[in-house]
């Protein structure tokens, strides 16, 4: 397993209320899914041949996230389908689940515009990571 993705949050990301605005926890997501990918892929990796696209988010929020809390972004492949995959995430403050989301991704080539079945060697690569 790939270790969490600590955020720093920053002073931009809070609101009136005084915890991480809602639409922040999206941006959080993403700088996990790069640094997740990474790690899973490699930096090599060729996007333009075996790509895939964000196509849905999803987000529960449990508990807020304040300025000086440092969140711990768990993240995980839940689902792999045919043309798809689905991202899992935990988002951790302090040894307690504080959010919980997914980002559903389709396999895409980019030369075509269009969807495509994942292509094997990414299969594998998302089954090893795959949580039971």
């Amino acid at each position: 397993m790939i270790a969490p993705f600590e955020v720093q949050v920053r002073f931009v990301d809070i609101d009136l209320l005084g915890h991480v605005n809602n639409a922040v926890y999206f941006s959080y997501l993403e700088m996990t899914r790069v640094y997740y990918l990474e790690k899973l892929l490699g930096e090599q990796w060729d996007y333009t041949q075996d790509g895939f696209l964000l196509v849905r988010n999803e987000m529960d929020y449990l508990k807020p996230i304040f300025l000086y809390q440092t969140p711990k972004i768990r993240m995980f492949v839940e689902h792999i389908g045919r043309r798809s995959f689905t991202f899992g995430y935990e988002i951790i403050v302090e040894n307690e689940l504080v959010t919980k989301a997914k980002s559903v991704m389709v396999a895409w080539n980019i030369s075509k515009n269009s969807a495509i079945e994942i292509p094997e060697r990414l299969r594998v690569i998302l089954e090893s990571d795959l949580k039971k």
